[in-house]
């Protein structure tokens, strides 16, 4: 069964972490909020935020007229790290998340579907990069 989760892991999992571990979980809720930040600029509303089906996660989810993009958003300190880290492996589990959602929502089958990446690091401004499974990063 998917669920939608809006404030991430539950505070226990996060206290109990190593400070590491902490680190990077509040590194990609920022990157996450930078990446609906810019959609939201660009005119998308944010539908969802780290959908969770059993088979994987999507990081938002968005809508803008007769398109629904289900997004990914990937941090490292450099763009193109976080372009390189994204695994075929991956895309099958957000793929597989993206029908777990339309199982829910049969409404969206009437959309344009999409699958885009957003490229976050520090200090420099996300790369936004739609269709992103379509083509290579």
């Amino acid at each position: 069964m998917a669920r939608r989760i809006d404030q991430g892991r539950p505070a226990q999992q996060v206290r109990d972490a190593s400070p590491e571990r902490q680190a990077a979980f509040r590194f990609g809720l920022s990157a996450e909020g930078r990446a609906a930040a810019l959609l939201f600029a660009k005119g998308y509303r944010i539908v969802a935020r780290r959908f969770r089906a059993g088979v994987g996660e999507i990081d938002i989810v968005a809508r803008r007229g007769h398109d629904l993009v289900f997004v990914e958003v990937k941090a490292r300190e450099r763009l193109d790290d976080a372009a390189e880290s994204i695994t075929e492996r991956q895309k099958r589990r957000i793929v597989a998340a993206a029908e777990a959602w339309l199982s829910t929502h049969p409404q969206d089958l009437l959309q344009n579907i999409r699958f885009d990446v957003i490229l976050v690091a520090p200090r420099r401004w996300p790369r936004h990069i739609a269709a992103a499974f379509e083509q290579t990063m």
